[in-house]
């Protein structure tokens, strides 16, 4: 069995756990590493008993407190190459020995769970989602997504749990006091994934047996938890798909989720 645990969610930073019985990791360490700590104990998970830290790239919501983590606890840090030279104030504080350099093609293993990235159009070095497997149990995190391609649905299919992103509304977007450049960004082809998108996506992955999900990093400026719950169960009934067949969530800012078993 799998326990998830979204710690922080959003455009402000996000780290995310999941256990099993033998194995601890994080996915991304993107706000201070005091603000991890905190959050773990809060769900009774000593930082030193964790084994490793994924990185799915390089941007500040994602790492600013990853090398002050690993450097306090020694923790293996897995990280593609490309993304690892393009954070170079973590990697300095990242011993050599705790940097695990992985090839997004490529699964590889962490305790007795299996990884296997996957790449993801988004506007970094080489970033990544992850689907993290055990057994024939599969969950799988997929945020920082400017698109929804062919590749992505087929690394997600047979997910019993997604931690999927629905950064924003278009129409709360273009209102919001982000400058143009800023809303191009988030809106176009290498930025995030609307709510809407994560509706499709979700409708599309109950067909292959995904039961439970939760939405992740909203932009702060151009979404609402409600906004974005209710844009989902909306796509779920506009594409025929079971609602009551899934148990939807939306990830916290600022505190952790509750604990999710899978």
């Amino acid at each position: 069995m799998f326990t998830f645990c979204s710690l922080y969610s959003g455009s402000s930073g996000n780290s995310l756990f999941v256990e099993t019985n033998n194995t601890k990791i994080l996915i991304d360490a993107g706000v201070s590493g005091k603000k991890i700590e905190t959050a773990l104990n809060d769900i009774n998970i000593d930082p030193k008993t964790l084994d490793g830290i994924l990185v799915t790239h390089e941007h500040i919501d994602h790492v600013q407190g990853l090398g002050t983590l690993s450097k306090k606890f020694d923790l293996p840090v897995f990280v593609n190459q490309e993304t690892l030279d393009a954070m170079p104030k973590q990697k300095d504080k990242i011993s050599e020995k705790n940097i695990k350099i992985f090839k997004v093609s490529d699964k590889f293993s962490i305790g007795d769970l299996e990884i296997k990235p996957f790449s993801i159009p988004h506007d970094a070095a080489n970033p990544c989602g992850f689907n993290i497997l055990k057994g024939n149990k599969k969950i799988s995190i997929a945020t920082d997504i400017g698109h929804m391609t062919n590749n992505i649905l087929k690394s997600l299919e047979e997910s019993l749990f997604v931690m999927l992103e629905a950064n924003y509304d278009p129409e709360v977007l273009r209102c919001s006091s982000y400058p143009f450049s800023l809303k191009s960004r988030i809106s176009g082809p290498n930025g995030h994934l609307s709510n809407e998108l994560a509706g499709k996506t979700i409708s599309y992955l109950i067909k292959s047996g995904l039961q439970n999900a939760m939405l992740g990093h909203l932009s702060k400026e151009s979404n609402f938890p409600e906004l974005a719950y209710q844009t989902v169960m909306d796509e779920l009934i506009a594409g025929d798909s079971d609602e009551t067949s899934i148990k939807l969530s939306v990830a916290k800012r600022d505190n952790h989720s509750n604990l999710i078993n899978i």
